[in-house]
């Protein structure tokens, strides 16, 4: 579930097997690595990117420790690039509100 749910941002998953009673091999746990990474002067892509990791990881609807650590990993890059998106709209805003000096020179 993890791996559909995360796309390109998780690696395939790699799973740990046992042998059953029967002699075959069973999965008996696995995991995903996800990219937790930030989109590197995107905050509006490190958001997107921050809400996609943190809705796959409770895809298989029973979330593991490791899934609700990634979730909040997940939701402390979403503050972050949030952040970031505020300071830049402030600093368009200011930068739109700054007025220009103009010199005036006269001759002789």
């Amino acid at each position: 579930a993890h791996a559909a749910a995360i796309g390109s941002n998780g690696s395939s998953p790699t799973f740990t097997y046992q042998a059953g009673p029967d002699g075959r091999l069973y999965a008996i746990s696995g995991e995903v690595k996800i990219d937790t990474s930030e989109v590197t002067g995107d905050p509006e892509a490190t958001l997107r990117k921050a809400q996609h990791i943190a809705q796959a990881t409770f895809a298989p609807g029973d979330p593991s420790s490791e899934d609700r650590r990634a979730a909040t990993m997940a939701t402390a890059m979403a503050a972050r690039a949030r952040q970031e998106l505020a300071r830049q709209k402030e600093e368009n805003a200011q930068e739109r509100t700054v007025p220009t000096a103009h010199h005036i020179s006269q001759n002789g």
